[in-house]
């Protein structure tokens, strides 16, 4: 009879010990999944846009911003900064110096 009890209490200590495992790694699966999901999904979603990007897509956005900076940029009194300015004279003045030193035999 004890044999028979202790068989019982065993088969029904690995019942309750399988339940809670169970339970327990659906817990756990559960767990990780939001927060792979609250971190990381937003993440992915992004970088997802980035590589299935078409290329026309792409050059339309692109032309879309260029179009409109160049409408803000005109709209304002000065476009280029004062130092800037003083750059890109300064690069055409050597550019031009350097157009009136080409041999014009290799052209």
């Amino acid at each position: 009879m004890k044999i028979q009890r202790n068989i019982k209490t065993v088969k029904n200590n690995y019942k309750s010990f399988f339940i809670k495992l169970a339970s327990i790694s659906i817990a756990i699966v559960i767990v990780v999944n939001l927060l792979f999901n609250l971190i990381f999904a937003e993440r992915l979603e992004k970088i997802d846009k980035i590589l299935l990007l078409d290329k026309s897509k792409i050059r339309s956005e692109f032309k879309h911003k260029l179009r409109s900076e160049l409408s803000k940029g005109l709209e304002k009194d000065n476009m280029i900064a004062e130092d800037d300015k003083i750059l890109l004279y300064k690069l055409y003045l050597k550019i031009k110096e350097e157009f009136k030193n080409l041999d014009k035999s290799k052209l």
